[in-house]
């Protein structure tokens, strides 16, 4: 069984900052890639931020130069530091992240995990 739990969410005036937070816990192996999508209302999922086991990341064009991504591998934690906020960033933000758990002795699965997600609003 293994969770994500996020944390951090909530009502911020425009220019303001947020700090999101998730946590995966369990029978983890190890973590893959890490992330953050959102969904406002009436439109898809989509990626925020994402970042490798290696450090590596990638924004959407939208939220560059404001959002900082950021993991700590030893504790499967996965950070988004949401800075300079805009209007247009309310959305509902979810953690996800591709859990490796050892199925048998000999073999490992990948499981694309998602948290409960957690809302964030940014007014004007």
């Amino acid at each position: 069984q293994v969770q994500l739990v996020e944390s951090g969410g909530g009502l911020v005036q425009a220019g303001g900052s947020l700090r999101l937070s998730c946590a995966a816990s369990g029978s983890i192996t190890r973590v893959d890639d890490m992330g953050w999508y959102r969904q406002a209302p009436g439109k898809s999922r989509e990626l925020v931020a994402a970042v490798t086991s290696g450090g590596v990341t990638n924004y959407a064009d939208s939220v560059k130069g404001r959002f900082t991504i950021s993991r700590d591998n030893a504790k499967n934690t996965v950070l988004l530091q949401m800075n300079s906020l805009k209007p247009e960033d309310t959305a509902v933000y979810y953690c996800n992240a591709g859990v490796v758990i050892n199925l048998t002795r000999r073999s490992q699965g990948t499981l694309d995990c998602w948290g409960q997600g957690t809302q964030v609003t940014v007014s004007s």
